[in-house]
């Protein structure tokens, strides 16, 4: 892990170079041993695809002792065991008017809609990261023969549930919002209610399949 500061008090750590599945795993882990930890010195703990932000006391401890005290831990972070992924299967209108873009995504793969529905549907993801908007799920890995490229130009906004293709991710739209990924279908399925914990129905490593209806 490389460590480096990230404003006052705030600690950044990289775990590798590369978005991919080990390196979500070690993230992860690393996220739930320390908020098992319930650690006064820890106000927040934001991660992402390949670091970890924490966001420390700055009055109670350094960045220096924050550090130390992370290194400290090293093997019980190692052996620590992670509760296991919740899955999800969530149910997709592809096409049509909830896919404004499946037809620029079958001329760019060579594939007709009932293909990119089957490859789309056919991978169980997983969820690398939550962020963005309130609850949208950045997702992987999708199959390479329906890679697509974002949006020259993002949408000023697409409707709440839109699901989205970018490159080699794909994701769900948790509000209306702006949008550069390609979007190929729409689910009703609430994914943010601010009401009950822990607000985001899809967490980071969680499991997704999404089923066409």
């Amino acid at each position: 892990m490389d460590y480096s500061r990230y404003g006052e008090d705030g600690v950044r750590i990289l775990f590798g170079n590369t978005i991919d599945l080990e390196t979500s795993k070690e993230i992860r882990k690393f996220y739930h041993y320390l908020k098992s930890l319930q650690q006064d010195d820890i106000i927040d703990i934001i991660p992402s695809f390949r670091s970890c932000l924490i966001h420390f006391n700055g009055r109670s401890t350094s960045y220096d002792d924050f550090i130390c005290f992370l290194i400290d831990k090293s093997e019980e972070i190692a052996s620590f065991r992670v509760p296991e992924p919740m899955s999800h299967e969530i149910p997709v209108q592809y096409g049509g008017e909830y896919g404004p873009d499946m037809e620029f995504v079958c001329s760019y793969s060579g594939l007709n809609e009932e293909e990119v529905i089957e490859i789309h549907a056919s991978t169980i993801y997983t969820v690398f990261a939550v962020g963005f908007i309130p609850g949208f799920p950045y997702m992987g890995t999708v199959d390479r023969r329906i890679y697509a490229p974002r949006l020259e130009t993002p949408r000023l906004k697409v409707p709440e549930g839109s699901v989205g293709l970018a490159q080699l991710q794909t994701g769900i739209y948790s509000f209306e919002s702006p949008a550069g990924w390609r979007i190929i279908g729409k689910t009703n399925v609430q994914l943010f209610n601010s009401k009950e914990e822990p607000y985001s129905l899809l967490q980071m490593g969680d499991l997704v399949r999404f089923v066409p209806v």
